[in-house]
């Protein structure tokens, strides 16, 4: 076994520094007192305050929530489909075609990818709003959620689906009774992603927008052009909070699913 040296924690030390610091100085200068987010006026919480105020972030913030909801489970519908297709259904015409089209967004550009959705819309006559960011994120997001769920079925142990097949079930039967409860945590993890990477998204939104339907990205973005603002600090404290309890919700999920799992085999083999 290695021992810890100075080198490592050095190392370790650094690379947090890097990776957590301005986070912790977004959170510090998102309770100054003062306008100017460099220079320290005091403790206060009155941007926050502020920012509950603020209908342009709250109408921006409610639309990225609606988007990434509705496009997560879009693409995770068509994301299951396109893998359970593509890893049990064998080679059939066409399937070199199907697969480069489910994987061709995860390796092309977004700027690629937005204007040539845009360039769609406007051909087909669309107007951007809700609808178009919808589609958008979800043609982006449904090739991460196919990846996701067919490493699971990859893995799947299918005799269980044949001894379904075999005590009467039909297919349909099978896969909602039998397959869909095993890959399910698969799936979540893929609805999950495709929500994230929604929430996350600037590029592909700002091609594909319109001026009824703007994302909380975007108006950050658009915010910070004109120069930081506390309520932006405010804001992205905010949304650090909800992500890191998410994390540890989950963390703390999976370990009482560990445990219990662990339970559950010892109680098995003292009972065999």
């Amino acid at each position: 076994m290695r021992r810890f040296s100075w080198f490592n924690a050095t190392a370790l030390t650094l690379g947090f520094a890097f990776l957590y610091l301005p986070m912790i100085i977004l959170v510090v200068y998102s309770f100054n007192g003062g306008r100017l987010v460099t220079v320290w006026a005091g403790f206060s919480t009155k941007w926050y305050a502020e920012l509950l105020q603020n209908d342009a972030f709250l109408d921006a913030a409610w639309v990225t929530i609606k988007v990434a909801v509705m496009s997560s489970t879009i693409a995770t519908v068509l994301g299951t489909m396109a893998a359970y297709t593509l890893v049990r259904m064998g080679r059939f015409p066409g399937r070199t075609l199907f697969s480069g089209m489910i994987y061709a967004p995860l390796v092309m550009p977004e700027v690629i990818t937005g204007l040539s959705l845009l360039l769609l819309f406007i051909g087909i006559g669309l107007d951007r709003g809700v609808i178009t960011i919808v589609l958008a994120h979800t043609t982006f997001a449904m090739c991460y959620v196919s990846v996701v769920v067919s490493s699971r079925l990859s893995s799947f142990d299918q005799s269980l689906e044949e001894a379904a097949l075999d005590l009467g079930a039909t297919p349909f039967e099978t896969f909602r009774l039998v397959t869909l409860p095993i890959i399910a945590p698969a799936v979540i993890s893929g609805w999950l992603l495709a929500f994230t990477l929604s929430l996350d998204d600037l590029v592909i939104a700002s091609f594909t927008t319109g001026p009824s339907a703007t994302t909380l990205p975007i108006k950050i973005f658009s915010a910070v052009r004109l120069g930081v603002s506390p309520e932006i600090n405010a804001l992205s404290t905010l949304m650090i909070a909800i992500v890191t309890m998410g994390v540890i919700s989950a963390s703390l999920i999976s370990k009482r699913a560990a445990i219990r799992q662990k339970q559950e085999e010892r109680a098995a083999e003292q009972t065999t």
